[in-house]
């Protein structure tokens, strides 16, 4: 019966409701606002809009979020997907190896933005230490204060942090592949890297599918761990749209401003997202049982 199909989906359309759509229904009408956040707000229209995005900051934090986004898939994926198979085979120690390669879900973003930062200290940092002590460089770099290379550090940490997530995913899709078609390439006289390439990688499609879409939505909100690493800097080399949000509602007391680059986030992820599975045919995540 009808009723009892609305019935079933009540928590999670009430959820949604509740925590996704409203919010972004207040802030739709919040970018209309002239506010601080204390004073009375003042109705002002579209003006926010054309002010987020006259002064070129919005645009060039968009630009580096598209460069973060193209960063961490580069970075995450071809590691993730290699460690994933990996750790799918029936051997002991992989099972082991994995316990260790899990170790960073383990902290927050806070703790590991920390960590890395005294790491990648220029002056007493343990990773210059060890670039000194194999006489690489002068021992000196400043990671996280050159502007020219501060982007990519930050996204070598965010995959630090999310490759295990990821891996996990392709562990779990690679085990749902069939022994079988192993079997028979390897009869067929064909090399495990042919199989690779034949038989994992066109199994796991939908899986990357998946993966693909966490990193490049997940690119879009990534704010604790740059604030707490760079702060948006050095300048705003690192100031992406998420930050640049925060900036703008928080620090200038814009939420009006700060509201238009909240709705500019989400509707960026929600079409990300569509245009992702439109486009390659996505339907479920596990392995595709192609010739099965």
């Amino acid at each position: 019966m009808n009723w009892q199909r609305w019935l079933m989906i009540a928590p999670a359309l009430l959820f949604f409701l509740v925590f996704a759509l409203v919010p972004m229904l207040v802030a739709v009408y919040y970018s209309g606002l002239q506010w601080n956040g204390i004073s009375a707000p003042t109705w002002v229209g579209l003006f926010n809009w054309r002010h987020a995005f006259a002064n070129g900051e919005a645009v060039h934090a968009i630009w580096l979020t598209v460069e973060l986004m193209v960063l961490c898939w580069i970075i995450q994926t071809p590691l993730s997907l290699l460690l994933g198979v990996f750790l799918a085979g029936k051997q002991k120690h992989r099972a082991i190896f994995g316990v260790f390669y899990f170790v960073p879900l383990l902290f927050s973003a806070v703790a590991i933005g920390v960590t890395w930062s005294y790491l990648l200290n220029p002056n007493f940092g343990l990773i210059d230490a060890l670039l000194k002590a194999a006489h690489i460089g002068s021992g000196n770099q400043n990671w996280i204060g050159n502007p020219s290379i501060a982007l990519l550090v930050v996204s070598l940490i965010i995959g630090w942090q999310f490759i295990p997530f990821h891996t996990l995913l392709y562990q779990s899709g690679a085990k749902q592949i069939p022994d079988s078609l192993y079997e028979a390439a390897k009869i067929d006289g064909a090399s495990p890297l042919n199989s690779f390439f034949s038989i994992t990688l066109p199994q796991l499609k939908y899986t990357i599918i998946t993966s693909s879409v966490l990193i490049l939505t997940g690119s879009l909100t990534y704010f604790d761990l740059i604030y707490v690493l760079t702060g948006g800097g050095p300048g705003n080399a690192t100031q992406v749209l998420a930050m640049d949000m925060y900036k703008e509602a928080f620090v200038n007391q814009n939420i009006g401003v700060g509201s238009v680059l909240a709705v500019v986030l989400a509707v960026s992820g929600v079409v990300l997202s569509i245009l992702t599975l439109r486009f390659t045919g996505f339907s479920r995540m596990e392995s595709q049982l192609e010739g099965m």
